[in-house]
């Protein structure tokens, strides 16, 4: 609905799965109070909150804080969350599990940029369900996790989130948020498509860092090529 605030979305959710506040704030782990301002508008839920939050009314995040994209795309897996562990070479799989590398030198900049290559690996890995990455179409082998940085995509991924992304999938969809190589820098942002070829780039933050539209030729001048698409993230706070 046309502007609507994220509190009317938050209610309206609620409403219509048939929740109480006071059920919100006990999965949450928070006080229907803050249910409550949250739903007035006096404040926002950010970082795990919002996470949680989305997870029970089975919205996405970035639809219930802008209303715009799609409303139930896919959350993070509960599963991956529970099943993630670190792990170096002599580690044990289990049979469903897989090995993903873990680049702990490579930081994916949420805010100005930062340099690094995507091909850096010191044996470090965090284990994937084959099952689950199966479900979202994830070759084991395109993937990598890496640390964001910066606040440009708060609060969805603050500074210091993890996030796995597929390599083998760079084809640009509306809404959906990918590692991109800017001429050297490495960034995660929303990305969408423009007529002719162009490109926007949009942040979760987007009072400190509005969004920007390049052109085909503009993006082929400024090398802006994206390194694949983000399936996974994690928030530690």
């Amino acid at each position: 609905m046309q502007n609507e605030t994220i509190g009317e979305r938050i209610r309206r959710v609620r409403n219509e799965l048939k929740l109480t506040q006071k059920d919100i704030a006990k999965s949450i782990g928070v006080s229907a109070a803050s249910v409550t301002q949250w739903e007035r508008g006096d404040t926002t839920p950010k970082g795990s909150n919002l996470i949680a939050l989305c997870k029970k009314l089975k919205v996405d995040p970035s639809w219930l804080q802008t209303g715009k994209g799609e409303k139930t795309a896919a959350m993070p897996n509960a599963e991956l969350l529970g099943n993630m562990q670190v792990w170096d070479s002599s580690t044990p799989l289990g049979e469903d599990e897989v090995a993903i590398p873990f680049l702990t030198e490579v930081h994916l900049s949420a805010g100005n940029g930062s340099l690094g290559s995507i091909e850096l690996d010191h044996g470090l890995r965090l284990r994937f369900a084959k099952s689950t990455l199966r479900r979202y179409n994830v070759q084991p082998e395109n993937a990598v996790c890496v640390v964001v940085t910066g606040n440009s995509m708060e609060p969805v991924l603050p500074n210091g989130s993890t996030v796995g992304i597929d390599c083998g999938n760079k084809e640009l969809i509306d809404g959906k948020i990918f590692a991109i190589n800017h001429g050297g820098e490495l960034f995660i942002k929303k990305l969408y498509r423009l007529p002719g070829g162009g490109m926007r780039i949009y942040s979760f933050n987007e009072a400190e860092y509005p969004a920007r539209e390049y052109t085909q030729q503009q993006t082929e001048e400024q090398r802006i090529t994206i390194v694949g698409r983000v399936f996974w993230y994690s928030v530690l706070l």
